[in-house]
């Protein structure tokens, strides 16, 4: 793919944006709360990898946006040696396939971006949703992590740009094109701490509206 047909693409992919309605986005988060009516009724996982690894079916592909270290590609190739993983992050001070979304011309079984979106002002979340949109496959799935705004100070991070909430996120995701099939919470803790906070102190945390869980996880389908 040229450069004029990569503009092409970029250009489609984002007419959505222009046309953004904030009547529809808080008529569609009203539908995410009815489907997804609590933060505190959200399914616990230990770990980003234990939503990864559930989704089925298992991908071929995976490109992982934010990738950082590259880590998660060493659990993930452990577990699908034929997996194909790339990585896309704007740090340069590391290896990695891409550091520019607008560089990748294949699509993908799996996209992950995790603890990313909060990085970025709205409309360029807005934005990198619709463009990874278009690198996925059909029915494909992007998996998106950000912190929990019910937790008291996971959020308060000096390079973050733009809180979501789990239904926030859900009803972007939605707009984009995307079917939520789940959204999760994460909390890694010892089996007693775990089960102290999931079961001994679960009213005071709904009392309180303050939340154990660091960050949501969505799982999103492209149909």
């Amino acid at each position: 793919m040229n450069e004029k047909e990569t503009m092409k693409k970029a250009e489609e992919e984002f007419k959505s944006i222009s046309h953004w309605s904030w009547s529809t986005f808080s008529r569609i988060r009203k539908e995410a709360r009815k489907a997804f009516p609590s933060v505190y009724t959200l399914p616990v996982r230990k770990k980003l990898f234990d939503v990864i690894a559930s989704v089925h079916p298992a991908p071929v592909s995976v490109l992982d946006v934010g990738a950082s270290d590259r880590l998660l590609g060493d659990r993930l190739k452990k577990k699908h040696p034929a997996l194909l993983y790339q990585t896309m992050d704007v740090d340069r001070e590391q290896q990695h396939d891409y550091y520019d979304l607008m560089e990748i011309h294949q699509t993908y079984d799996m996209i992950i971006f995790s603890e990313v979106i909060e990085h970025l002002d709205f409309q360029e979340g807005l934005k990198t949703l619709t463009r990874l949109f278009g690198l996925l496959n059909d029915r494909g799935f992007l998996i998106v992590s950000t912190p929990n705004l019910h937790h008291p100070n996971r959020f308060w991070d000096i390079d973050h740009k733009t809180p979501y909430r789990y239904d926030d996120l859900a009803a972007l995701l939605k707009i984009v094109g995307f079917h939520v099939q789940e959204i999760n919470r994460i909390y890694n803790a010892s089996e007693p701490w775990r089960a102290m906070r999931l079961y001994g102190l679960s009213w005071i945390h709904r009392l309180l509206d303050v939340d154990f869980a660091k960050s949501i996880v969505v799982v999103a389908e492209k149909v």
